[in-house]
């Protein structure tokens, strides 16, 4: 831990306002394939937890689709000192299943854009529609939001300073606080 690192715990230990309870992590796939990039990650949801988050959600953006299965399988082989679920695409769960998100404190998406999840979403309440379970006059943004693979508003939002945002927007959207940190690889 260097000089800095210890300057910002003990400033940290001594701030009298709560820390955030839900951290959004967005990263891209880039952020990841990187030398080290995913004990990175390791260590930043190790951070995360130590200092006060009590839910992680972590957001992977990428721009080729046909990396989501290998990111997804190293991503579930992370070692997480909280339990953790992985949601993608190709996750027949990733939004059918919102009860296995909301239990993990570690949430993790990989390739699911706000339109795809949007789109699971209303799905969803089709089927629900078609299977008599729900009335068209029932669905409201509480019905939408709470299909979501991930409903809840982040407190802090931290952006890697890849080239694109793709999802960040839907991710800063429902944040009370947003910052950027431009190179998080960078500093340990």
């Amino acid at each position: 831990m260097g000089l800095y690192d210890i300057y910002l715990a003990v400033r940290h230990r001594r701030h009298k306002a709560s820390p955030p309870t839900h951290v959004a992590l967005v990263l891209t796939e880039h952020d990841l394939l990187v030398d080290g990039g995913f004990d990175m990650l390791e260590t930043s949801l190790r951070w995360m937890l130590h200092y006060g988050a009590e839910c992680v959600t972590v957001s992977v953006s990428v721009l080729d689709g046909s990396i989501v299965p290998t990111l997804t399988g190293k991503l579930q082989q992370l070692d997480t000192p909280e339990p953790f679920v992985v949601h993608s695409p190709h996750d027949k769960n990733s939004a059918s299943n919102p009860t296995a998100a909301v239990d993990s404190p570690i949430r993790i998406t990989v390739g699911l854009g706000g339109k795809a999840e949007f789109a699971a979403a209303v799905r969803e309440l089709a089927t629900d529609v078609d299977a008599g379970r729900l009335t068209p006059d029932a669905i409201d943004a509480k019905e939408v939001t709470d299909r979501l693979v991930f409903s809840e508003e982040p407190d802090l939002v931290i952006k890697t300073g890849a080239e694109r945002l793709s999802d960040f927007g839907r991710v800063a959207k429902r944040s009370r606080l947003c910052r950027w940190y431009s190179q998080l690889r960078g500093h340990s």
